[in-house]
């Protein structure tokens, strides 16, 4: 019984392999795109804040870090310590990663790449 139900939706799939291959592509690309559009500000910014870069040793005091602002000649330096990982940074990155794959899969759904195999 269970080999039959593997055989049959082995064979159904078979028939939709460049369709499958078509969404999995676009959902690839959707992904690499949510993640290089959201990852790239932060690895700006702490790269910014960090002791190590040009942006930060303008406070001249250790253990102070530069904190960017929208006004160009504008210098907030505050203490490093106020900067740490908390519980929720472990949390976020994979609810939004679960969030991306489900939204970019509803899209690839919504274009109607299944519509030319499904029958009326």
């Amino acid at each position: 019984m269970l080999r039959s139900l593997f055989t049959s939706t082995l064979t159904r799939l078979s028939s939709r392999w460049p369709v499958l291959i078509y969404a999995a592509s676009w959902t690839t690309v959707l992904i690499l795109t949510v993640a290089v559009a959201s990852f790239s500000p932060e690895v700006a910014f702490v790269s910014a804040i960090s002791s190590t870069s040009k942006f930060s040793r303008v406070c001249g005091s250790e253990g102070s870090i530069r904190i960017p602002s929208d006004v160009p000649g504008d210098v907030l330096c505050l203490p490093a310590h106020l900067f740490s990982k908390s519980a929720i940074d472990y949390i976020v990155p994979p609810v939004f990663a679960a969030a991306v794959v489900a939204a970019s899969a509803y899209l690839v759904r919504a274009v109607g790449l299944w519509e030319a195999d499904e029958v009326p």
